[in-house]
């Protein structure tokens, strides 16, 4: 099996659950209350400096060359990311440290510092990876609906765009070290594919946690 394959596979395999999410779609259509965007850019702003912090630490454990790579690469989006959410954050009035952290919003993170921890490095860029793709739909519909109705400008939404972009570098150490893993046998595909389903679980808990609070 190739890491395209493998990739595929998980991919197919996660794909189908893109229809749980219970806010994008709000979002899309402008059914959301504005008062989301808040909640997003408060709990972002603690996920993406958690992330950062578990991405140097898998980088720090990885036990191949090229998935220290690609954590490397992930932890210098991160903070860019981090970096970006300061539109919406001035755009949406709160500082991030005044609206609690929600728990269905931040087992993501969690996972992802479990991960940092305990996971093997090719299961854990796998897992990592392949939930990528449903994230950017995720953001790229967001940033739409913020556009069309809720008159957001292009500073406010930065943050969405960026995670929407297509990146063919990250693709590129993803497919790398999971190739690299597979012929040393360090990376068992069953635990790449329980990452990914994980990740995708964790993933619908973040946005459905807000649904439940904004949905309108």
């Amino acid at each position: 099996m190739t890491a395209a394959e493998l990739l595929a596979r998980i991919q197919a395999e996660i794909a189908p659950r893109d229809a749980d999410n219970e806010l994008v779609p709000l979002i899309a259509a402008g059914r959301a209350e504005r008062g989301v965007f808040a909640a997003l850019a408060a709990e972002e702003y603690l996920i993406t400096d958690s992330d950062w912090r578990s991405m140097h630490a898998l980088a720090a454990r990885a036990d191949e060359p090229r998935s220290r790579e690609f954590f490397e690469a992930l932890a210098s989006g991160e903070r860019q990311a981090h970096r970006l959410l300061d539109g919406l954050l001035a755009a949406t009035g709160p500082d991030p440290g005044t609206d609690l952290p929600r728990a269905g919003c931040q087992a993501y993170p969690a996972y992802m510092a479990w991960l940092a921890l305990n996971e093997a490095s090719g299961a854990a860029v796998a897992g990592i990876f392949a939930n990528f793709a449903a994230f950017g739909r995720y953001c790229a519909a967001v940033a739409a609906g913020m556009r069309e109705h809720y008159g957001f400008d292009d500073a406010a939404c930065a943050f969405f765009d960026y995670f929407a972009a297509d990146v063919p570098e990250i693709e590129r150490l993803a497919l790398a070290a999971i190739e690299a893993g597979l012929a040393c046998g360090r990376l068992d595909p069953a635990r790449a594919h329980e990452c990914a389903r994980l990740f995708q679980s964790y993933e619908l808990m973040f946005w459905n946690t807000l649904a439940a609070e904004f949905g309108g």
